[in-house]
């Protein structure tokens, strides 16, 4: 039972008590006198009120009682006095300590040295050392270790209102991007979706049709996904969650879409695909789709190779195009990298971009991977 536990787990003051203890027995056997008034009980009375000093800070009056009980066996004051210091430690300003400190002067040899006093100054420093001394200094613990108490709790109250301000200007600032977003860029998508259709309907050929409706699907996907952005900037959801390794399928969607705008895209992929977490095959997925786009704006009409592999227990990606001198003048954030790199750290893995000898540039990216039995 929880009220039979005399420790509370804290090393550090078990050794100090334990030294207090020892201190105690060894003081009072040099200074003691075991003639009087129980020669035969003297040792084993200084001993069990050494003892009873390692349950002080859980039971400090019980304590108290049993150095006031061993001072008839001729033991000294000195642990009695500790178990008084105890008592106003724990419980402060109170009934209980008030009682331990008329038990401990009427406890045997304070009250014979306070009946018969030799002077007052006598009684000034007995009852000063052995009973009011103690508590004050017991008092004194006891109220520091409140103030410390109050000042902990006020700094984690002002860490918890800290972050929760923090929270919500985070939420804030993301609704308004979320508004931002929906006004300018969503409306400019919808804009083109529509004029796409409109255009694959009025198409003089079929070639331009074709184009427009791609445009037109290209779009439409790319409203979707900005809905679900939206959606977890607003609500301040986490983001769905879908199996890694259909998001490596969904990269046949992407690069049929890619190529329908007429780039030269081939993709190979492991058979069968790994079992990746959701985001591994999120980080895979956005590692080809800007790659695409790169070359798409850098090196038109190039031919891009997708491959991803397994190798051991990491899943490989690359992606490389063939360098053209050709400029189409198509701005750039340049984010794209750094937002892929972060990705994939973010992932568990490490990506490499960078020219290769053979005039290619190339995109690797490389994901641990629980590899199959």
């Amino acid at each position: 039972m929880r009220w039979l536990k005399w420790w509370d787990g804290r090393v550090a003051l078990l050794a100090l008590d334990v030294a207090v203890a020892a201190a105690v027995i060894v003081v009072t056997l040099a200074g003691g006198d075991p003639r009087d008034p129980h020669p035969a009980l003297y040792v084993p009375a200084v001993i069990v009120s050494a003892l009873a000093l390692l349950a002080r800070r859980r039971w400090p009056f019980l304590v108290l009682l049993v150095a006031v009980g061993c001072l008839f066996a001729g033991v000294t004051l000195l642990p009695m006095t500790i178990a008084l210091y105890s008592v106003a430690a724990r419980h402060g300003v109170s009934v209980l300590t008030g009682v331990a400190m008329v038990v401990t002067v009427l406890g045997g040899r304070v009250l014979r040295v306070v009946a018969e006093p030799a002077d007052l100054l006598t009684l000034v420093v007995v009852l000063g050392m052995f009973s009011v001394g103690p508590v004050l200094a017991g008092l004194w613990m006891h109220q520091r270790a409140r103030l410390l108490a109050v000042l902990r709790e006020r700094a984690d109250e002002a860490e918890r209102t800290r972050t929760l301000r923090a929270d919500q200007a985070v939420f804030a600032e993301r609704r308004r991007i979320a508004r931002e977003m929906h006004d300018v860029v969503a409306h400019r998508v919808t804009a083109v979706a529509l004029q796409a259709g409109a255009l694959s309907l009025r198409a003089p050929d079929e070639a331009t049709e074709r184009t427009a409706e791609t445009i037109r699907a290209v779009s439409a996907t790319a409203l979707e996904e900005l809905r679900g952005i939206l959606q977890v900037l607003r609500d301040d959801v986490p983001e769905a969650s879908s199996p890694g390794a259909g998001l490596l399928a969904s990269l046949e969607d992407l690069v049929e879409e890619v190529a329908a705008t007429g780039a030269r895209v081939e993709l190979k992929l492991p058979d069968p695909l790994p079992a990746v977490p959701d985001q591994v095959g999120r980080a895979v997925y956005r590692v080809v789709q800007e790659s695409l786009t790169n070359a798409g704006k850098h090196a038109p009409h190039a031919a891009v190779d997708v491959r991803l592999a397994t190798e051991g227990d990491r899943l490989v990606v690359e992606v490389t195009n063939r360098l053209t001198p050709h400029h189409t003048g198509v701005p750039g954030s340049g984010y794209g990298l750094v937002g892929m790199r972060e990705r994939v750290e973010l992932a568990g893995g490490e990506l490499k971009t960078g020219k290769t000898g053979d005039g290619r540039f190339r995109v690797l990216a490389g994901f641990p991977v629980q590899e199959a039995e």
